[in-house]
């Protein structure tokens, strides 16, 4: 009898035993069906199903396009150096303010039009993809096809003075050229020399597969410019008249005919990726259509002319929109102005394999 209760004992344990090890194999299932249905959600939505220890059933896959990083003006805070601390923000306010010094009423010089460099290098040279100077520093000197030689950064700064504020240049020496080759300087702090960093100048553009029409580019102006740059292109001076808020798009107080926005390819991309005031180029408001034909519209209009006879000595360096001759195609200034720019491409790059060869 004693044994035959010992051994109903034992039989108690085991079937208990049995039991549990069934409960630790329901749960385990459990968790595996649970883990494939929801992932990591699964112990934040269900809690932990005892003990059993697992891993993901479909672990999430590393991220494959994080984000583009594009370049960030430097915080002027790193510069401990109080005197070239005082000379970079002087360098800052002549770009945001440079009529106000160095316009028709400067107090320092009459050297410009009225328009403030910041007008064409959006945030004072800070926006990414706004025409700004992050690249500057690091890429000058370098030589130009435009004008056929090495240039330092004092001729690229005297370029802007004398085509897009269509005045005269500065001396290398003054105080103002100093404190603005500082402030440039400054800005390609963090950019090693010879690179471009991402957000760098301005955005690509695809060429339309016609040529950019100024009546259509009217109707894109009347539209999404008018209200700022006005109908005559005049734009809007501030209250005291001595600089613009809205620069003038052309006449007299515009930039020139050598100025670089006055390739259609060039204001194109301006406009896409910074207009209207406040467009970013993640969010443009204008279609590339649109862009085209604004810059046609824009760049049709009459504006003061330069007289560069010495700009592209080599004129099969010219770019396919350069607006003036001679060319070394066949093409006319119409189709090199307007477009369709595709066809002078394409022939430019066959003459360019053919020498190659």
């Amino acid at each position: 009898m004693e044994n035959m209760d010992m051994q109903g004992e034992r039989l108690a344990r085991m079937i208990r035993q049995l039991r549990g090890a069934f409960t630790l194999v329901i749960i385990a299932i459990l968790a595996f069906v649970i883990s494939g249905l929801y992932g990591d959600k699964a112990e934040k939505t269900f809690g932990s199903l005892g003990s059993v220890s697992r891993m993901p059933v479909n672990p999430p896959e590393p991220a494959t396009d994080p984000g583009e990083i594009f370049w960030k003006a430097p915080d002027l805070s790193i510069v401990k150096d109080l005197a070239l601390k005082r000379q970079i923000e002087y360098g800052k306010e002549l770009v945001v303010h440079t009529s106000r010094y160095l316009g028709p009423k400067g107090i320092v010089k009459h050297a410009g039009n009225g328009m403030n460099c910041q007008n064409c290098h959006l945030e004072a040279g800070t926006k990414i993809f706004g025409n700004n100077y992050s690249a500057v520093a690091s890429t000058y000197p370098k030589f130009r096809a435009r004008s056929g030689m090495n240039e330092d950064i004092y001729k690229r700064v005297n370029d802007c003075f004398e085509r897009s504020l269509n005045g005269t240049g500065m001396d290398t020496l003054s105080r103002e050229m100093q404190a603005i080759k500082a402030y440039i300087t400054f800005l390609g702090t963090d950019v090693a020399k010879g690179e471009k960093p991402n957000g760098a100048g301005l955005k690509d553009l695809a060429y339309l597969d016609r040529a950019a029409d100024p009546e259509k580019g009217k109707l894109v102006f009347d539209s999404k410019c008018i209200t700022c740059h006005m109908a005559d292109g005049g734009g809007q001076p501030t209250p005291d008249g001595l600089e613009y808020l809205y620069p003038p798009l052309w006449g007299p107080r515009s930039y020139n005919d050598g100025a670089g926005l006055y390739r259609l390819s060039n204001f194109a991309r301006y406009a896409k990726y910074n207009m209207p005031q406040g467009t970013v180029h993640t969010n443009p408001v204008l279609t590339d259509e649109e862009a085209w034909d604004v810059a046609a519209y824009v760049n049709s209009q009459p504006r003061p002319h330069l007289d560069v006879p010495k700009d592209w000595p080599d004129i099969s360096k010219k770019p396919v929109d350069h607006p003036f001759g001679p060319y070394a195609d066949a093409f006319s200034e119409t189709q090199h102005k307007y477009g369709p720019y595709k066809p002078i491409a394409e022939q430019a790059r066959t003459i360019t394999l053919n020498t190659k060869k």
